[in-house]
């Protein structure tokens, strides 16, 4: 179980990476659970599959170079965590600002629990305070 997650988990994420929408959504519908509790602040008060993809939108329009690296993945049961370094360029509207063109990196990590072959729940802990403060913000 745990390799195959690990290997789902892998195929989500390499779809963020491609920075194309589409297949962002494409994929989000191919592996996450319509109704996947995503455990996170979410500001468009959208829940489910919706909700993460609105996520992808919202960042893809503000930093359309964004890239996340996985730095850790560890799979135990259902569950797989993800340690990631993201990296990005602001040239998009992004929580009100305009883009700045600065650049940013920050941290997060991801607990996903899957039930059978799809995203059934996220636990999500981005460090929002560090993009902000390089984007000028705070």
């Amino acid at each position: 179980m745990s390799a195959s997650n690990k290997a789902l988990f892998r195929q989500f994420h390499d779809a963020m990476n491609t920075r194309d929408l589409d297949m962002v959504a494409k994929t989000i519908d191919e592996v996450v659970a319509p109704d996947v509790v995503f455990h996170a602040p979410v500001p468009s008060g959208l829940s489910g599959r919706e909700a993460i993809k609105n996520v992808w939108d919202v960042l893809l329009r503000a930093f359309p170079d964004i890239h996340v690296e996985v730095e850790d993945l560890i799979a135990e049961g259902d569950k797989v965590v993800s340690r990631n370094t993201v990296t990005g360029t602001h040239l998009g509207e992004y929580r009100g600002t305009p883009a700045t063109g600065r650049k940013v990196t920050y941290s997060e990590m991801f607990v996903v629990r899957f039930d059978g072959d799809r995203v059934a729940e996220l636990w999500g802990v981005v460090d929002v305070f560090g993009q902000l403060r390089q984007l000028g913000l705070v």
